[in-house]
Parts: C-alpha cells; sequence; structure tokens
C-alpha cells in the first residue's frame, strides 16, 4: 500500500475552527453541548454537516437508522470504500468533542485530500453513526448495533425514551429516515478518532493511543419493588424501602468490581425512586449498573455475582426484584492490520503514542465484527469526559487527526 509521506499534515486551525462551530448546535448550561440524539438540536447538527460534506464534494447516503455516509470517491469504482467516523450526537451534559472528533476529523481529511489534490483507489467515507450515546433511547451504539446485525431495524424502531418516545417516531419527526437498508454497505476498513475519556494519555504524556483491544460490558436495570408510607410515621421494622435495597446493591457494585482487579470497573449511573418525595420512604426503585472488563471471565463473573447478591439483599429487605439487561458487548480484539497502520502513522509523525484498552464502547467495536477496524486515541484534560467540562488542547486534536488521515491514507491507497 502507498503510504503518506510524514510531512503530510491536516489543517488543525480548520479543524478546530469546525469544532467550535459545531458546538454553537445544542449549547449545554456550563460551556459543554446537550445535543441529544434525535432532537431538534441533533437535525440541525446533521444538516450542517451535510452542508460541510457537499461542499467538500461528497455524496451524502442515509440508511433507515438516519446513520450518514459522506462519501469521496475513488479512482477504482470496484474497490471497496475505507469508512472513517464516529458521533454527533452528546450526552445530556456532554463535551464538545466525545464523537464529535471524529467525525469532524474525518471530514478534515477530506477537505486536506482536496487542497492537496490527493487521490486514491479506495473510496473514502465519512460516517455520522446515530445514537452512539445511548443516553435517550438505550442501548448505546444502537445504528452501529443494527448495522453489524447485533438488533433488528424494528426493535430498534421500538426503543423508547423516558417520555415514550419512540426512536422510529423521532427519526421520522426531524426527517432523518434514509432510503438505504441498513448493513447494505460494504467497507474495505473502518477507523474512528476519539478523545480518550480517561486519564492514561495524559499521565503517561503520549500524544496518541493506539487502541489495540476495548473493553467488553454489560448494562443490567434493576427494578426494586417496596412498599410506600410515611417516612415519620412507619417504625423501622415495618419498612419495605426500595432506596435502602437500591443503596446496599450500589455498595455491592463497588465491592464486586473491587475484587475483579485489575482491569475490571463497575457503577451505578442512573437511579430513580419513586414517588420520590421528602416523607415517602421509596416504593419502587429503578436504577443502571455498568460493568466493564476487556476480561470476558472477569465481565461473566461480575454480572453473575451481583444478580446473585442483589437477589439476597432483596429477600433479606422483603423486597420484588427484577434485573433485565440492557446493553451487551464482549471484548473486542482490533484489527492487527489496521492496529498497525495506526502504529506506523504515530511513527511516521514522529508523535509519541502508546498501545492502549478503550475504557469505553465505541461505534467501532460493532463495526469490527463485519470488517477490519482500529481506533485512534488523544488525551483528555484529566480524562474527564461525558461533562461540560470535557476539554482538549488544539494540537492533541490535531496530531491525533493528522494519525487518522495517515492511516486512512495508507489503507485506501495513494494513487496521485
Amino acid at each position: 500500500m502507498a503510504a503518506p509521506g510524514e510531512n503530510l499534515r491536516i489543517n488543525g486551525r480548520r479543524l478546530w475552527d469546525s469544532l467550535m462551530e459545531m458546538a454553537k448546535i445544542g449549547p449545554g448550561v456550563a460551556g459543554g453541548n446537550n445535543r441529544q440524539t434525535l432532537t431538534d438540536a441533533d437535525a440541525e447538527g446533521r444538516a450542517l454537516f451535510r452542508k460541510w460534506c457537499e461542499d467538500a464534494g461528497c455524496t451524502m447516503g442515509v440508511d433507515r437508522m438516519g446513520t450518514m455516509f459522506a462519501r469521496r470517491e475513488g479512482t477504482d469504482p470496484d474497490a471497496l470504500p475505507v469508512y472513517v467516523g464516529s458521533h454527533l450526537d452528546t450526552q445530556p451534559t456532554g463535551g464538545k468533542y466525545d464523537g464529535v472528533l471524529g467525525v469532524l476529523g474525518g471530514l478534515e481529511i477530506i477537505r486536506t485530500m482536496n487542497d492537496l489534490g490527493i487521490r486514491t483507489r479506495h473510496p473514502i467515507v465519512v460516517t455520522n453513526w446515530t445514537n452512539e450515546e445511548g443516553t435517550r433511547f438505550a442501548p448505546a451504539m444502537l445504528a452501529s448495533g443494527v448495522f453489524a446485525g447485533m438488533h433488528t431495524l424494528d426493535w430498534a424502531y421500538a426503543r423508547e425514551d423516558a417520555e415514550g418516545k419512540s426512536f422510529g417516531e423521532e427519526l421520522e419527526r426531524i426527517g432523518w429516515v434514509g432510503d438505504e437498508e441498513v448493513g447494505d454497505r460494504k467497507m474495505h476498513a473502518f477507523f474512528e478518532l476519539h478523545i480518550e475519556q480517561g486519564p492514561i494519555l495524559e499521565a503517561e504524556n503520549r500524544e496518541i493511543g493506539v487502541v489495540t483491544h476495548g473493553q467488553g460490558l454489560w448494562w443490567l436495570e434493576v427494578r426494586l419493588t417496596g412498599k410506600e408510607s410515611h417516612t415519620g410515621s412507619t417504625p423501622m421494622d415495618m419498612r419495605v424501602n426500595a432506596g435502602l435495597g437500591m443503596a446496599r446493591i450500589t455498595e455491592a457494585v463497588h465491592r464486586i468490581a473491587m475484587d475483579h482487579q485489575p482491569n475490571a470497573v463497575g457503577a451505578v449511573g442512573q437511579a430513580n425512586v419513586y414517588p420520590n418525595s421528602r416523607n415517602v420512604i421509596p416504593g419502587r426503585a429503578v436504577f443502571t449498573i455498568d460493568f466493564r472488563s476487556p476480561d470476558l471471565a472477569k465481565l461473566t463473573s461480575m454480572r453473575e455475582r451481583l444478580e446473585k447478591e442483589a437477589a439476597g439483599i432483596a429477600a433479606d429487605l422483603g423486597l420484588g426484584i427484577e434485573i433485565e439487561p440492557t446493553g451487551h458487548f464482549d471484548p473486542v480484539t482490533f484489527d492487527e492490520g489496521c492496529v498497525g497502520a495506526v502504529r506506523a502513522a504515530a511513527e511516521r509523525l514522529g508523535y509519541s503514542h502508546m498501545d492502549i484498552v478503550s475504557g469505553a464502547g465505541h461505534d467501532a467495536c460493532w463495526i469490527n465484527r463485519v470488517a477490519p477496524t482500529a481506533m485512534v486515541m488523544c488525551p483528555c484534560v484529566d480524562g474527564l469526559s461525558h461533562n461540560e467540562a470535557e476539554e482538549i488542547t488544539p494540537e492533541w486534536a490535531e496530531k491525533g487527526a493528522d494519525v487518522l488521515m495517515h492511516a486512512v491514507l495508507e489503507t485506501a491507497e495513494i494513487v496521485g
């Protein structure tokens, strides 16, 4: 494969300006973004991305999950495209870079190629996957999961948000139901640039993370049923307190993850008690557990132990309990050839780098099942993400996109 020269760089100022312009859409309350999937803000961000892609000479395709595919043609009509991208949707209190850097970094590759008159044998397609975050419609990585055959389209369309609105109805409402069948596209390879969302690269003073593996995860929704009663007049030994059960299970989640060290994590991230009144003992609690590990045996063990301990806690307190898995994928090993292209790009550019395991789930984790895949990571300040205070430097963004471009162009084969 033809490799790009080490002097080839993206336009870092243009990339940063694009990030800041996209961040104006769906602003948060503390400097970040609230551009949740299938909201009006998401529709506005999509429209801007489409305009930028068309201005760069790309043709836009959209599938029935609303995923966007901006294509720059190659010289060989029979060559499968090299895909690159991530997601534009954010958490309710999200940052300006999580996902967005990967999409706009892909667009910047196209713009730089246009500037320099670079042509490739394989087409290059910049992708915006729908509902990567999973915060409004669980599970995460929903569209890429349908693409990879992990979910059916009908099942995805039936996912509901907290207000009972379905994914399918909201996708139609914002006008982004495409006509392509999901998963029909064939890929030569897929690359995703992302901020680390952890503290390792910054702590190790490395500019680039070469992602070799991704953690597996289990998302479990726990529903506890007790008995609502007055907090002031119900004797302590006569209470059936769903909130107390939730507290004890939350502590168990932490203890179980600690008992599976190293390379295992767990937490309760979303929690609600009902009726959520200051003078009513909760009669119901609904909360989610997030277990992750790159070790499948540990991941399985944590789930099995939690289910056993939670059932015991509920029985001790007289509570009803239901536990339902709402998201899962096994640990991921990324493609050796694509990972090698990322590592070679970092070395060619002279950027400090290290191998790293992704602690978060990404669309690349599903796409790895259907095409050779790899990820590039850049640091983020204090490892902070899923937070409006999420921050990176323009230099980190630029170097991450440089490595992405070199890996993509090597794989797509420069011809002139």
